[in-house]
Formats: C-alpha cells, sequence, structure tokens
C-alpha cells in the first residue's frame, strides 16, 4: 500500500511540472534560451519523481509545491516593454548592433543607430528599412564631438520621456598576438573603444536613462572572463568593461536604471576583418618590434599571427541570433539578467576558471586556443 502511494505521489509530481511546461509553452512564455524556467521544470519533474522512492513523498511534495510557485512568480515577471521608449545603439555598421536594430525596430521599438559610416553598406542597408522607427546617426564613440551631437538629437527627439536603453556594442579586435609584441599604441586603442567610450556614453546618456528608469547593456566578451592566449589588449578592455558594469549596476540601482552585461564567446562578426586587414597587421606587427623581439620570436612566427583571424573566423558560429536574443531580452524584460553568457563554452569555460587548479585551467586553455602557426624561433628544438 505504502509503495502504490509513493509511486501515484511521484506520477502526480511529474504530471504536475510536465503540466506547467506545456502551458508555459502554448502561452509563449518560455523565452527560449536554454537553461530557463522550462528547463528547470523538467528537472524537477524527474527530481520529484525520484524523490519519492528515495526519501518519501512529502518531501515530493515540498518539490512539486516549490516548482508550481516558481512557474507564478515567473509568470508574473514577463512582460511586454516595447512601448516604454527609445533605445540607442552604438556600432551598428555590422554584427550583433546591426542585427538588434533590425529586431527592435521589427519590433516596433525606436531604434538610433550609431554607425561609424554613414556612407557605408551597414548604413545604406538600415536606412534601406525606410522605417520610421529606425533612425541612423553618425555615430564614432570615440569623437566626443559626435557624441555630444548624439546626445542632442537623442534629446530633441525624446523629449521628456527620455531615452529607455542604451547598447554599448561598440567595439575593435585588435591583431592577435602575445603581450610582448603587440604595440603600445594597440592597447591605448583598444581601451579607448571597447572600454572608456562605454563610459563617456553612459555618463552623457545617463540624466535621459534616468528620466525613463531605463536599461543599460554593456557588451563585453568571454576573454572578459576567462584568460586567452594572444588577447592581453582585447580581454583586458573587457574586462574594464565588465568591472564597470558591476559598479554601475550597484550604483544605478538606486535610480532604477538597469545595467546588464552581454559577455558571448565566439561569433563571426565583421571585428576579424578581411584579407587586407590581416595584410596590413603583418606589416604593422613586424614593424613595430623590437630587435631583441624579432630575433628570439622570428619573422616567420611573428608575421603568421593575423592569420589566427581567418582561422577564428572560420570556427565561429554563423548564427548571431544567441547574442542578439539576450541583448533584447536584458532592454524588454521586466527582470533582466545582470550578466548573459550566449555562445558554446560561455558558462563552462568560466566555470573551470573558476574552480580548476591553475595548472589544469592553463593545460586545458592553451590545448583549445590552436590559433598559432609554430612556435618562437627561440623555443625551437635542433
Amino acid at each position: 500500500m505504502m509503495m502504490m502511494m509513493m509511486f501515484c505521489c511521484g506520477v502526480a509530481a511529474a504530471a504536475v511540472c510536465v503540466f506547467t511546461v506545456v502551458w508555459r509553452r502554448a502561452e509563449g512564455r518560455d523565452d527560449g534560451r536554454g537553461g530557463g524556467a522550462s528547463g528547470v521544470l523538467w528537472t524537477t519533474a524527474l527530481l520529484a519523481a525520484a524523490l519519492c522512492y528515495i526519501v518519501s513523498p512529502a518531501v515530493s511534495g515540498v518539490v512539486v509545491l516549490c516548482c508550481v510557485l516558481m512557474k507564478i512568480c515567473v509568470r508574473k515577471r514577463r512582460g511586454d516593454l516595447r512601448t516604454r521608449g527609445a533605445v540607442l545603439i552604438t556600432g551598428c555598421d555590422s554584427g550583433f548592433g546591426h542585427t538588434l536594430a533590425l529586431q527592435l525596430s521589427h519590433m516596433g521599438v525606436t531604434v538610433f543607430a550609431g554607425v561609424l559610416d554613414m556612407k557605408g553598406g551597414g548604413a545604406q542597408r538600415l536606412r534601406a528599412r525606410a522605417s520610421e522607427k529606425l533612425q541612423v546617426l553618425q555615430l564614432d564613440v570615440t569623437d566626443s564631438v559626435q557624441v555630444e551631437t548624439a546626445r542632442q538629437y537623442v534629446c530633441a527627439q525624446v523629449g521628456r520621456t527620455g531615452l529607455w536603453g542604451l547598447v554599448n556594442n561598440a567595439g575593435i579586435l585588435p591583431c592577435p598576438a602575445d603581450a610582448e609584441l603587440l604595440p603600445l599604441s594597440d592597447y591605448r586603442r583598444c581601451m579607448d573603444v571597447n572600454f572608456l567610450s562605454a563610459v563617456h556614453m553612459c555618463q552623457v546618456f545617463l540624466p535621459m536613462l534616468r528620466r525613463s528608469r531605463g536599461r543599460i547593456v554593456n557588451v563585453s566578451s568571454l576573454a572578459a572572463e576567462v584568460p586567452m592566449p594572444l588577447f592581453a589588449a582585447y580581454g583586458a578592455s573587457k574586462a574594464a568593461l565588465s568591472a564597470f558594469s558591476t559598479m554601475m549596476r550597484l550604483e544605478t540601482s538606486q535610480w532604477n536604471v538597469n545595467v546588464s552585461l552581454i559577455q558571448p564567446s565566439g561569433f563571426r562578426t565583421n571585428l576579424f576583418g578581411d584579407s587586407d586587414v590581416i595584410c596590413r597587421y603583418k606589416d604593422h606587427l613586424l614593424a613595430s618590434a623590437s630587435s631583441e623581439a624579432r630575433e628570439d620570436y622570428g619573422d616567420s612566427y611573428i608575421l603568421s599571427l593575423p592569420s589566427c583571424l581567418s582561422s577564428m573566423s572560420q570556427t565561429s558560429a554563423e548564427d548571431l541570433s544567441p547574442v542578439v536574443d539576450a541583448m533584447c531580452h536584458a532592454l524588454l524584460s521586466v527582470h533582466p539578467r545582470a550578466v548573459y553568457s550566449p555562445g558554446q563554452m560561455g558558462w563552462l569555460l568560466p566555470f573551470l576558471h573558476r574552480h580548476c587548479p591553475t595548472a589544469i585551467f592553463d593545460l586545458i586553455i592553451t590545448t583549445l586556443i590552436t590559433y598559432k602557426v609554430g612556435e618562437p624561433a627561440g623555443l625551437r628544438t635542433t
């Protein structure tokens, strides 16, 4: 009799959890981001059934109750904020920013799309949408005059309503190279575009964001949290942006302005450049290397480094939707997350970095990062 009761409780627990998942799917409430509420509910269903046999029906009942309460809370948190106001996005010439501008405007959100080149193909494609919801702005984020011009224009458009969202997406990827070989000017340029420009944009547009109690979305990188060989300048600039975002989130919460951080893994965008860019990088690295560095590393090794960009591009994901969906969620969800990690190994590598012994993680990361061709001349055995 007791075994039969335990079996019935397990079946009931699983049935309740499955019902909540199907209901949420039917209502379109699952955001489809993996690891979300539906995944938790499926796991809880199996756990509840197992607990009936391992522990007791009472424990299973508690698990089911928690599951149902979670469903209710998640349901209440969902909402549609598309009508709250306008969004300013930097770096819309291509990649994440370009795709996000198109997607938000299609959803009915007013978008100010900042581009580096108003005559470029990306800007032309945005203007070709001929949508009143999408306005293209000339915006070099490192040019304070252009930033102020954009501020004045956006302020005149949004009025007292304020700006709902600021997406700091503009960024650059310098040539992958050993930290010693990358010129100091490249470090400065990387910090200027990837970090300091985002700080400046936040300072300039926060008054409008406070007015609407809006959102800031900063696009960082997996390289900000996980140290990767050949990415010293890029990783340092993105790590600075990540730390800044965390502190901004704590400080702006008193104004009800939310700050979210997007940390994508490898996705194929124009950051990787083309064959002309790779050729320029070869000349740049070789010309800036000291005579001692050229002797120790060898010209062939130094000249092979820019070719890593091609290898990286080929192994990166073409589908940008995981990142763009995360950005949309950060902007439009009633309760956005503090950090999003879209892409393959977006959570695994940070987890390994935090918990593995240093020697083991170093072995893992140096094995995974296989973009280098050969080894420095000074390390070759004869």
